[in-house]
């Protein structure tokens, strides 16, 4: 074989790597910003590369495989429904003691479900990697919280906070016997009989909270995340 023939042949299969290469990373890229949704472009506009987003990622992605996240009971989903439904008659009463019980009731339901919440910043992280959808209705409403905390939040602002919770809640709720693989980032789960659960159902005051979209995730309106 002629020194011409080998050079052909290292070169040929040097593109052929290089194209294997290439090939994988756009697909591992496209399951990440189909999985992660708009977690995908926010961490990727934060550490400003798009590489560094998809390591990051592919992280959470085996370090929640590692955890033991398991689907609530019907018992427990029935259960956190009731209490949901508590929480929302208390609004009109006490906006802000109402908004602070759904945030424990949400931070409840995450660790039943099994994700650990003593880390503020890695808990978003876990969260993620299977409600990547919902992940900024839950920033949007902790940091009401914080406003609520310092006296800055209105009583709009509460309103919208309820939303934001429950929008969450709901995806981690999710439906009669639906496991991990069930639902995707990018399709929140909604719950359905005793957790099917709307504002405007518990009290007619707070009517207009399911009218609202406000922009922030034109796939779940809250009324269909209630319906």
């Amino acid at each position: 074989m002629s020194t011409v023939t080998i050079a052909v042949i290292v070169a040929a299969a040097v593109v052929v790597a290089v194209v294997v290469v290439a090939v994988t990373a756009v697909r591992r890229r496209r399951r990440l910003q189909q999985r992660f949704g708009p977690e995908y472009d926010r961490l990727a506009d934060e550490r400003d590369s798009k590489l560094k987003a998809e390591s990051e990622l592919t992280g959470r992605e085996r370090r929640v495989d590692d955890l033991d996240i398991q689907p609530l009971t019907e018992t427990a989903r029935a259960g956190y429904a009731l209490q949901w439904a508590g929480i929302q008659e208390q609004f009109v009463d006490s906006p802000e003691d109402a908004v602070a019980s759904s945030q424990l009731l949400v931070m409840a339901v995450m660790t039943e479900v099994g994700y650990p919440v003593e880390d503020p910043d890695q808990m978003l992280a876990d969260l993620s990697v299977e409600h990547a959808a919902t992940l900024g209705h839950y920033r949007a409403a902790e940091q009401t919280s914080r406003n609520a905390a310092a006296g800055t939040a209105s009583t709009e602002d509460l309103r919208l906070a309820m939303i934001d919770y429950r929008v969450l809640f709901q995806d981690l709720v999710g439906g009669p016997g639906e496991t991990r693989e069930g639902t995707s980032a990018t399709e929140p789960a909604t719950v359905t009989e005793a957790g099917d659960v709307r504002v405007a159902d518990t009290q007619p005051e707070l009517a207009a909270v399911d009218r609202v979209t406000d922009g922030r995730n034109p796939q779940l309106s809250p009324t269909d995340a209630g319906s």
